[in-house]
């Protein structure tokens, strides 16, 4: 971050604690806004292009509630009545919308991720069992993330995004160690029930090969040059 983050104020639109951190560790101050959108009725067999369908609707259903609190304004607003035979006059009040035309654009930012374990996409595990399937298979063997990052200026609606994918390959990792890591509800709200940053399973990771930030949601390199663009 540099001095043109004065410029611009952030909207992260993801409930992820670890992409609040990430940001946060990138010198940025944010809002928090969620999307909560059906992510199961949007598909597609690439991953890359399932995150970035993903990161797209949620962008679109947080747009739409920010201009449904931007009217809500609006129609709270007091009317000024000036009476024509009066010589009083009055500065009437500007809408919401046009109080902020001089100020620096907003940035939204979305994203998604899933995991992909031998050409099959894996999303949030739905159980404790599916999870320790997911991570049972990870065991001496290799998966990769695909993380979608999408920043849109709801100033200019200048919109861009990019998807960045990591492999990650496992030592074996003992039964004893699942087990104590199944015992932590985290692990069902992440894709893949893949949480590599975790202690338990971090000494069991042989190699990381792309950024560690991407694997925990956010790619901080890809995020920082959206940003750039979208000024």
């Amino acid at each position: 971050m540099d001095a043109d983050s004065a410029q611009f104020k952030i909207i992260l639109g993801s409930s992820s604690q670890s992409r609040r951190k990430i940001l946060a560790e990138m010198g940025y101050e944010f809002k928090i806004m969620t999307a909560d959108i059906d992510e199961k009725s949007i598909r597609n067999e690439k991953p890359e292009e399932l995150v970035m369908a993903l990161a797209e609707a949620k962008a679109d259903a947080i747009v739409s509630k920010l201009q449904i609190i931007d009217n809500q304004v609006k129609d709270a607003e007091p009317t000024l009545l000036v009476a024509a035979d009066t010589g009083e006059t009055g500065t009437p009040k500007l809408p919401a919308g046009d109080q902020k035309t001089d100020a620096g654009p907003t940035f939204l930012i979305t994203g998604d991720q899933v995991v992909v374990y031998e050409g099959l996409i894996r999303e949030k595990p739905s159980s404790k069992e599916e999870a320790r399937k997911f991570i049972e298979d990870y065991s001496g063997s290799s998966a990769a993330t695909v993380s979608s990052v999408l920043v849109t200026n709801l100033k200019t609606g200048f919109r861009k995004g990019e998807w960045d994918r990591v492999e990650i390959l496992f030592h074996e990792i003992p039964d004893e160690t699942i087990n104590k890591l199944l015992e932590e509800d985290i692990v069902l709200n992440v894709a893949g029930g893949l949480i590599i940053e975790h202690p338990l399973i971090l000494p069991f990771v042989k190699d990381v090969v792309g950024a560690m930030d991407s694997v925990m949601g956010l790619p901080k390199a890809v995020t920082e040059r959206l940003i750039r663009e979208a000024l």
